[in-house]
C-alpha cells in the first residue's frame, strides 16, 4: 500500500501559513518605519508575537510527528495532531493580531497547540515500548 506522506502535508499547509505571517511583519515594518522592535506599538506586537510564536512552537510539533510517521504511527493521530497545530496556530494568530490581552482565540489556539504537542510526545514516548 502506498504511504501519503502526512507531515509533508501539513508542513507545507504551515509553511504557507508562516509565510503569511511573515507577510504581515514585514508590510507593519514598512508602514511603521520600523525596523527593530515594535516602536512601542502594542498592535504591531501582537503581529510581532503571532509571528514568533508560530516559529516557536510549530519546528518541534513538526518533528515530533515526522518522527511518529517514521514509527508508523496510525494515520488518524497524525492527521488528528496535524488539524490541531494547523488551527491552533491560525486562531492563535488571529488572536494576537486583533486582541490585546487574553482572548478565547489565543486560549483556544494554544490549547490545540498543546494538544498536539503533548499528544505527538506521548505517542513517541509509547512508541518505545
Amino acid at each position: 500500500m502506498l504511504h501519503t506522506p502526512i507531515t509533508a502535508f501539513y508542513g507545507g499547509l504551515l509553511g504557507i501559513t508562516f509565510m503569511y505571517l511573515s507577510i504581515l511583519v514585514i508590510k507593519g515594518r514598512r508602514s511603521a518605519k520600523i525596523s527593530l522592535g515594535d516602536g512601542g506599538n502594542s498592535h504591531f506586537l501582537g503581529i510581532i508575537r503571532a509571528h514568533a510564536n508560530f516559529a516557536e512552537y510549530v519546528p518541534l510539533i513538526l518533528i515530533l510527528m515526522l518522527i511518529a510517521e517514521i514509527n508508523l504511527a496510525h494515520t488518524g493521530v497524525l492527521h488528528a495532531t496535524g488539524v490541531a497545530l494547523l488551527i491552533g496556530r491560525i486562531v492563535h494568530a488571529y488572536g494576537l493580531k486583533h486582541h490585546s490581552g487574553a482572548s478565547w482565540q489565543r486560549i483556544a489556539g494554544m490549547m490545540l497547540t498543546f494538544g498536539a504537542l503533548i499528544g505527538l510526545s506521548v505517542q513517541n514516548i509509547v512508541f518505545l515500548y
